[in-house]
């Protein structure tokens, strides 16, 4: 592996920057991270998971990007947890330059049976725990006159599906509140965008898969293709890393001009 720490700045574009990225242990999260850490950002992990798989990961990223990397178990749907997270970033870090608002949770029902437990967790960790870790960082971010804020929405920001009733109304939400903040904080150095993914490659969707085979009798591939990707016309699955790759860009410089935008990578589901 190449020794980043010797990377020129150009190919570090975020060196000396400080990231926060929720709902990071896994998934889109850790894909988010990981991508952020090449590009040169110090990392403040987030979500939940067995604490040694956790303290593995920490010691990877900081190791293979040469970059330092801490953790918060803050719990999403606790505003007074989530404050508390953010009172350590300042005191540890003293900024916070890029958030990344990627923490959720799904449940799919018909709405006349959709659980109330559920709807609530749904708003507060999806679409309530943004506002909160907005609320906190923009302080930090105006001190220095530059702020990232990006959130990962999702097509159904866009678009809605049945029996999603709470994710899609968190989602739609999630990309309201990032066009009221990209206004609010337009002349400040400040951006706040959207990505909404479509169907993406991780441990969870292809748990999905297996579940939808066995459930439906059909092959893997017919689950993908005609179940999960039906909507989805480029027939294949994003990955983690194309998504991180638009994160680096979207928390750089290049992307200065780009604010209260939603940007679909989602293989054109949101064209028909």
């Amino acid at each position: 592996m190449q020794n980043t720490l010797s990377v020129s700045r150009t190919q570090r574009p975020l060196s000396g920057k400080v990231a926060l990225v929720t709902g990071s242990t896994s998934g889109i999260g850790l894909g988010i991270a990981h991508k952020l850490a090449e590009a040169g950002a110090a990392i403040i992990m987030n979500g939940f998971g067995d604490p040694k798989d956790i303290e593995n990961v920490q010691t990877a990223i900081a190791r293979d990007y040469g970059v330092d990397v801490t953790y918060s178990g803050a719990d999403m749907s606790d505003p007074m947890a989530i404050g508390q997270m953010m009172t350590m970033i300042l005191a540890q870090h003293h900024s916070l330059d890029i958030l990344v608002n990627n923490a959720g949770v799904q449940h799919v029902a018909p709405i006349e049976e959709f659980p109330i437990k559920k709807w609530d967790q749904i708003i507060a960790i999806n679409l309530s725990s943004a506002f909160h870790t907005i609320r906190g960082a923009i302080p930090m971010m105006r001190a220095n006159n530059f702020g990232r804020i990006i959130n990962v929405a999702s097509a159904h920001a866009l678009v809605a599906s049945p029996y999603k009733s709470a994710y899609v109304a968190a989602k739609h939400g999630l990309l309201g509140l990032t066009k009221t903040v990209a206004l609010e904080v337009a002349e400040t150095g400040i951006t706040c965008n959207a990505i909404c993914p479509g169907y993406v490659s991780t441990p969870l969707v292809e748990a999905q898969i297996e579940g939808q085979a066995k459930a439906h009798g059909i092959s893997r591939d017919a689950v993908i293709r005609d179940v999960l990707l039906a909507q989805q016309p480029n027939k294949r699955f994003a990955t983690v890393d194309e998504i991180g790759a638009l994160a680096v860009f979207l928390a750089s410089e290049s992307a200065a001009s780009m604010t209260g935008t939603s940007i679909a990578v989602d293989g054109g589901w949101t064209a028909h």
